[in-house]
């Protein structure tokens, strides 16, 4: 059953089109993941969805309501994590769970009785008179997740979650949203984490310039779009080594600063090669979703 559609998606600023004909769907009880670096359109899609943006063309069903015309009646069933924490300074962790429930019409009755259990879940019991300068990055971010759980909702969009936390609060957010997937709820979740796709997403797409340039799985893509082994070698002379004997014995090698990147099926023949070289260091990996992202989208920076 989807809980999001969309078709032939499409939004320009000015001259510059920056979601080019997409098609979504997304599945009840799946993370669905939207990747792409820095200008992709991948917030750009997600107000789309959630009818915060009007769309130059296509069609958007969210929850089996039409957005943007029924957009209202749709959000009310959904959770926002936005990319950056919008928390009311003013207000104390509680306060600010209460007022953001008005926004829904949830009875102030009902939803003091539900903010202890909004609080334990997101690791802030006993934290209810706290100011919000008071907490660490990882409690805010937190808190943003429990102020996106105050409406029960079926379907949360989160735009980068965990953007700027450290290791330890980043590992504390997963968990959260684990949870949230085994009561059954579905997530829309942008990210720049690679291991964060691969931990939690079931499904997800690789976007570029507006388009999407990849789907399924992380395992499938890993499959289907790169090679299974990777070696990396830096040290002295590595940029000769790797126009030379690295292309002569692997099928794709990209040169990236001081380290080169060699993709292949077959690593014994470049291991070898390896042994040689008394200035080359090296290290040897099976592939993963960053090897996908960084071949579909380039290493250029992008700002």
């Amino acid at each position: 059953m989807s809980v999001l559609s969309a078709r032939g998606l499409r939004k320009s600023y000015g001259a510059s089109e920056v979601v080019r004909g997409v098609d979504l769907e997304v599945a009840k009880g799946e993370c669905f993941g939207l990747l792409g670096p820095n200008g992709a359109g991948k917030t750009t899609t997600l107000r789309l969805c959630l009818g915060l943006t009007e769309p130059g063309a296509g069609d958007i069903e969210l929850l089996g309501e039409p957005v943007p015309a029924r957009a209202r009646e749709a959000r009310a069933r959904v959770g926002v994590v936005p990319q950056l924490d919008n928390l009311d300074p003013d207000f104390t962790v509680t306060e600010n769970l209460l007022v953001y429930s008005r926004y829904f019409g949830i009875p102030a009755g009902e939803i003091r009785a539900r903010i202890p259990g909004l609080l334990e879940f997101a690791g802030l019991a006993g934290r209810g008179d706290a100011r919000i300068n008071t907490l660490s990055g990882g409690m805010k971010r937190r808190l943003t997740l429990a102020r996106a759980l105050v409406n029960d909702p079926q379907v949360l969009f989160m735009d980068e979650p965990t953007t700027g936390l450290d290791p330890q609060a980043r590992h504390v957010i997963w968990e959260r949203l684990k949870q949230l997937l085994a009561r059954g709820k579905t997530i829309l979740l942008t990210t720049h984490f690679m291991e964060e796709a691969e931990r939690l997403c079931s499904r997800l797409v690789v976007m570029d310039r507006g388009r999407f340039i990849g789907e399924g799985s992380p395992r499938e893509l890993i499959a289907e779009r790169i090679e299974p082994q990777v070696i990396e070698v830096h040290g002295e002379g590595v940029e000769a080594w790797s126009e030379g004997e690295a292309r002569a014995l692997a099928p794709r090698v990209e040169l990236a600063g001081d380290t080169a990147f060699c993709y292949v099926r077959d690593p014994a023949p470049l291991l070898a090669s390896l042994e040689r070289q008394s200035g080359l260091r090296y290290l040897h990996r099976p592939a993963n979703l960053e090897d996908v992202f960084l071949k579909l989208t380039g290493r250029e920076l992008r700002d």
